[in-house]
């Protein structure tokens, strides 16, 4: 073989490697219908489309019911688009005012009503965000974990797992509201579905966070942050563009054989969702799979 055919194959190599989509093995690669509400509108299909060229092969869906009516598309249709192309819903972003004891039968019941309609799509979890921070005293968060717990005792009547989605601006912010929260609920009944740019934002380690909650690991939110602005989206990033330890966490879901989604949900993407996406996956490609895959 000579020096010039080698150099062509070695390059032929490199460019198949920088093309080459995330696995989607034991790790399965999604991201958040949220981006696109920052952009102007576009038909679902075009969003699909993203995730299949990009390999992020899952969705979080986000304002639901509301979203079926913004995109003008019904659930066989959206079953009929998403089976063409692989594609998967895997969550929905729920939240309800579960601080408050008066409004818990309304929160059960919507939890009941997204799951219902994730079921159509053969998803399994439910991701719970908290009420906002305006809210937080101790009786409201004595209460809000009791109506996990029987959210999450739902859920698993329905074949679901719930999960606490951690969030900037939200009751349940820093570390030691995380440990509160997982403390004070049954870790039968309800998991753990951390976001790390909001763990990161928070001021809390993010690695020693998911490795301290492992046990209770349902589905993960992999979003890069740095800390250069008092607005919150200037802080987001690509995957790799920012400062949180995205080995570290991938070699507790190593340790743990973790086998599931990692939401990768921008909630901005600078030069657009297409080219965010394709970058993040070069980085899960070239960064993480050698790690775990």
């Amino acid at each position: 073989m000579t020096r010039r055919t080698a150099l062509a194959l070695l390059g032929t190599t490199l460019a198949r490697a920088a093309t080459r989509l995330p696995a989607n093995k034991n790790v399965r690669w999604a991201l958040g219908a949220n981006l696109w509400n920052s952009f102007p509108r576009v038909p679902f299909t075009d969003i699909l489309d993203v995730m299949k060229d990009t390999g992020f092969t899952g969705i979080r869906m986000t304002q639901f019911p509301q979203i079926l009516k913004t995109y003008n598309i019904t659930v066989p249709e959206l079953q009929k688009e998403l089976s063409r192309r692989g594609c998967h819903i895997i969550t929905i972003s729920y939240n309800g005012p579960a601080h408050d004891p008066a409004r818990r039968a309304e929160v059960i019941n919507g939890a009941r009503t997204a799951m219902t309609f994730l079921k159509e799509f053969g998803a399994s979890h439910l991701v719970v965000f908290s009420p906002n921070r305006s809210n937080a005293s101790e009786a409201g968060f004595k209460s809000m974990c009791e109506c996990y717990n029987q959210l999450g005792e739902v859920a698993g009547e329905m074949g679901f797992r719930a999960g606490l989605h951690n969030h900037m601006g939200q009751i349940v912010q820093t570390a030691e509201e995380v440990d509160r929260c997982m403390a004070m609920t049954d870790p039968k009944l309800f998991s753990f579905s951390p976001d790390t740019a909001h763990l990161y934002l928070a001021d809390c380690d993010v690695v020693k966070t998911i490795e301290k909650h492992k046990s209770r690991l349902m589905l993960l939110d992999y979003k890069d942050a740095r800390k250069i602005s008092d607005k919150l989206l200037d802080n987001i990033f690509d995957l790799g563009d920012g400062d949180v330890d995205f080995p570290g966490c991938h070699r507790v879901l190593k340790s743990i054989g973790y086998k599931g989604w990692l939401c990768v949900d921008l909630d901005t993407a600078r030069k657009g969702p297409r080219v965010s996406y394709q970058r993040c996956a070069e980085y899960v490609v070239n960064k993480l799979e050698s790690i775990y895959v």
